[in-house]
């Protein structure tokens, strides 16, 4: 069971672990534990995410959202495989408390008569210095 916040903790039929042998250094340690974890967490089906949410980590998840609607946090840290279990939890919490923030409604604003203004003298300015990069007339 993993807690988010205080109205949100995820269940633990909506997770799940498996471990393999990570990569990397470690000596003989490497060859025989499994340190790897690689914890899934059903988004799509789980009843404590509202759409709105779901949808938003979709797109915080990226490449670790599945075909199925399953997030794959895959985590080789460290050699200890009870510390990448927490690992793997916190990052799989810290991932849909970003998605719990809705995005501020960006208000449409007309620009001010000053920056309409200042807008025009750069562009003019920028003419003439076009302008003046011309062949040079012979009178």
């Amino acid at each position: 069971m993993i807690r988010v916040n205080d109205d949100i903790t995820l269940q633990d039929w909506e997770l799940s672990e498996s471990f393999s042998r990570s990569s990397g250094p470690g000596g003989q340690n490497v060859n025989k534990v499994s340190t790897a974890v690689e914890l899934r967490f059903e988004a799509a089906r789980s009843p404590s995410l509202t759409q709105a949410v779901k949808n938003r980590l979709r797109r915080v998840a990226g490449r670790k959202w599945t075909l199925e609607g399953a997030i794959l946090i895959r985590v080789e840290d460290t050699r200890s495989q009870a510390r990448n279990r927490e690992i793997a939890a916190e990052r799989l919490a810290e991932m849909i408390r970003k998605a719990l923030i809705a995005p501020k409604r960006r208000i449409a604003t007309r620009p001010t008569l000053g920056s309409k203004k200042r807008r025009l003298e750069t562009k003019t300015k920028r003419g003439q210095v076009k302008s003046l990069r011309g062949r040079v007339q012979e009178d």
